[in-house]
């Protein structure tokens, strides 16, 4: 049964159009011209996306991820516990997808592609750039697996801490690394007046991009 306080939510979109005369012929580019135009509208969290990932038996899944760099303007770099619910799958599926939402900007971006280990140095470089207390919960944390308690977390934490002492940076678990995803799809969504929103899509054949309007 249709929630009516849910289902009466509505905004309508009319900030901005977007034309196929508007985007550039590379669809990095266009995404770099994009995601700068969120980094200066300060928006919440412009670099969080939503990484879907497919299981052996067919389920996918979904979390948010925080995109940390665009590799050779050809690829989506972020960093994750090569040990979780995801690693796994993509280790089993190199395949993903992932969405970025800036609602400030009612602007989408849809992205499909193959995924890629990062360089290790890449990996490292970036590890032993975070926070301390970054690098010791990427050490403690059994990212994705049951654990019995709070408590039990904040013990492994402060052990970590105990075994490295004073070292910093700490050296990178092996099992924490980088993932590029090199996309062949890229959408990129402007919402509009009267759902009749304008979407671009972009396609990758032979190494050159092809642009598309689809229908709302």
């Amino acid at each position: 049964m249709t929630d009516p306080h849910l289902a009466d939510l509505r905004k309508t979109y009319a900030q901005r159009t977007l034309s196929e005369a508007d985007v550039l012929p590379d669809a990095m580019q266009q995404f770099r011209v994009w995601l700068d135009e969120a980094l200066a509208a300060q928006l919440d969290e412009p670099t969080a996306l939503t990484l879907s990932t497919v299981a052996a038996s067919g389920q996918p899944s979904s979390r948010v991820v925080l995109l940390k760099g665009l590799p050779d303007d050809a690829g989506f770099l972020f960093y994750t516990n090569y040990d979780s619910r995801k690693g796994h799958e993509l280790t089993a599926q190199p395949l993903a997808a992932i969405s970025f939402f800036w609602p400030g900007l009612e602007r989408q971006v849809r992205v499909e592609g193959r995924v890629e280990k990062a360089p290790e140095t890449m990996s490292t470089e970036y590890f032993q750039s975070r926070p301390r207390s970054s690098q010791l919960g990427a050490w403690a944390s059994p990212q994705s697996q049951i654990i019995g308690s709070r408590e039990e977390l904040e013990a492994r934490e402060a052990e970590v801490a105990s075994t490295f002492g004073a070292q910093d940076p700490l050296p990178r678990p092996p099992h924490w690394g980088g993932y590029i995803l090199r996309p062949h799809r890229v959408e990129f969504w402007q919402g509009r007046p009267s759902r009749l929103h304008d979407r671009i899509v972009y396609e990758l054949e032979d190494n050159a991009w092809w642009r598309s309007r689809l229908a709302p």
